[in-house]
């Protein structure tokens, strides 16, 4: 049996806090440590493999929306502009499926296809590109993605 470092209360030796003041507790031999529950999500992430993720097909938007709203990737304008653009390839990519398409649709079906392919071809020339850390911008994408990343909070 141990005592608290700050109040001397009674603690167990595997307790990590006091249970009386919650003041934290020295690792005792045999005591559990704080292994990797306490990591963060994003510590072994590299700026290149979080960049490309925002470039997966169709769902990379959700990592985009993830690494914007992320402490460690707040101040890396290189991954908050991969973010940003692969989240405007994404939209191009609704306009293609939920606009483009169905105004196009009793008059020529092929439109929402070739459209749709452009943006899968530009998922993945830029997963590519990123993978081989190049920096490139997309026209028109990369203009709008550069502003948002240079946009301060």
């Amino acid at each position: 049996m141990a005592f608290c470092t700050q109040c001397g209360n009674r603690v167990d030796d595997t307790d990590q806090f006091c249970a009386v003041c919650g003041a934290p507790q020295r690792s005792r031999p045999g005591a559990p440590s704080a292994g990797p529950a306490t990591k963060g999500l994003f510590d072994n992430l590299t700026p290149r493999k979080a960049s490309l993720l925002c470039y997966i097909p169709v769902v990379g938007w959700i990592p985009s929306i993830v690494l914007l709203s992320s402490d460690r990737f707040q101040q890396d304008r290189q991954v908050r502009f991969h973010a940003f653009q692969g989240l405007y390839l994404f939209v191009a990519w609704l306009m293609a499926d939920w606009v483009i398409g169905p105004m196009f649709r009793g008059f020529d079906h092929h439109i929402e296809g070739i459209l749709k392919a452009v943006v899968m071809c530009a998922w993945i020339f830029m997963m590519i590109k990123t993978s081989h850390n190049e920096d490139y911008r997309l026209p028109i994408f990369g203009d709008l993605a550069e502003r948002s990343a240079n946009e301060q909070r």
